[in-house]
């Protein structure tokens, strides 16, 4: 059983940055396929972005080049930072874990990008 809880949402001005966590437990999370997902009021939740366990990175089409994702196996820790944030990138933010048939998710942080 893997818990995650993501950490890192809030209200941020057009063109800020923001930077989120998400913390797992679980032994063999080096092993593990985290990813990002949004979700806006109304609309289907869809992928930011994903890292494997060997670092290859997939990255949304509206988030690329504005956002990056990194992992830290010792803290068993991904990371999300998101610079030039728009109006559009306004949703929940979700951590998810991908290993086998483990498929997890986080209970999700808020984003809010407003002026």
């Amino acid at each position: 059983q893997v818990q995650l809880v993501e950490s890192g949402g809030g209200l941020v001005q057009p063109g800020e940055s923001l930077r989120l966590s998400c913390a797992a437990s679980g032994k063999f999370f080096s092993l593990y396929t985290m990813g990002w997902y949004r979700q806006a009021p109304e609309k289907q939740r869809e992928l930011v972005a994903r890292i494997t366990s060997s670092s290859t990175t997939t990255y949304g089409d509206s988030v690329k080049g504005r956002f990056t994702i990194s992992r830290d196996n010792a803290k068993k820790t991904v990371s999300l930072q998101m610079n030039s944030l728009k109006p559009e990138d306004t949703a929940g933010y979700y951590c998810n874990v991908k290993f086998g048939s483990l498929d997890t998710w986080g209970q999700g942080t808020l984003v809010t990008v407003s002026s």
